[in-house]
């Protein structure tokens, strides 16, 4: 006998702070939420040792703020599972999340909440950090090295942006370009050679920029009515855990509205 798919009001990618806040405030108004995420919940800050930029919370760890808010999401009602999405497709006028091993759920609505990866230091520049700390967010470390030499890695608009941010802070800042030798005195090494957002599959999906970034307004909505995008995967001018928390609530309440209105 076949199996029956189960289905879900609201299927989320991607168990960072922008799709767990959407699974808050989606089954807050009580809708039937899935989260589905390829590894390991809280995205890129589960390593941060020490977060100082969440309302709040003088100082928490990534690994600790993430499980705050999964703890408050399941209380909720909120499901996880942990598989890699690798195809979205229409089915009647639901969608089909299709997963590891043809593994198929069904939602009425999806949240794309999928993230972004930082493009690495080169090999030499790898063999040369040596054990010294790397960051890849000069506003979310950079205070853990104030009045210490750091470097900043890259040569577009966003190593100048964290170089000027860092000069506030580091007493000095050595910018570099990629392959370039990391100064010896540096403690800390800030990448900002660009990210990659993980939106392969979403090709032929939704519009997707230049960069394969999900474009979207403010509003959270892609290109295509019922899919809705959160968190760093989309076009916006600030990637920070507090913009991924609003955009959560935005894509979830945006969600909430395309729903009732079926």
């Amino acid at each position: 006998m076949e199996e029956m798919v189960k289905k879900y009001d609201v299927i989320i990618v991607g168990a960072g702070i922008a799709g767990m806040t959407a699974a808050i405030y989606a089954a807050r108004a009580n809708k039937k939420v899935l989260i589905l995420e390829s590894s390991i919940e809280g995205g890129q800050i589960i390593n941060a040792i020490s977060v100082k930029n969440w309302p709040g919370e003088l100082t928490i760890s990534g690994v600790d703020l993430t499980r705050k808010v999964k703890e408050q999401a399941k209380e909720l009602g909120a499901e996880f599972n942990y598989t890699k999405v690798e195809k979205i497709e229409k089915n009647g006028d639901d969608w089909a999340i299709i997963g590891e091993g043809d593994e198929t759920f069904e939602a009425r609505s999806v949240i794309l909440a999928i993230g972004t990866e930082p493009r690495k230091l080169s090999e030499k520049q790898t063999a040369d950090a040596g054990t010294r700390a790397i960051s890849y967010c000069a506003t979310c470390d950079g205070a853990l090295y104030k009045n210490k030499p750091v470097v900043v890695v890259g040569s577009g608009n966003t190593a100048k942006h964290e170089t000027a941010y860092l000069k506030n802070i580091a007493s000095k800042v050595y910018h570099i370009h990629h392959d370039d030798p990391i100064p010896e005195d540096a403690v800390a090494i800030f990448v900002a050679i660009g990210r990659v957002p993980n939106t392969e599959f979403c090709k032929g999906l939704v519009d997707l920029d230049e960069g394969g970034y999900i474009v979207s307004g403010e509003d959270c909505k892609t290109s295509v009515p019922g899919i809705f995008v959160a968190g760093d995967c989309r076009t916006k001018n600030l990637r920070q855990l507090v913009t991924a928390a609003s955009d959560g609530a935005i894509a979830a309440t945006e969600a909430i509205k395309f729903l009732d209105s079926k």
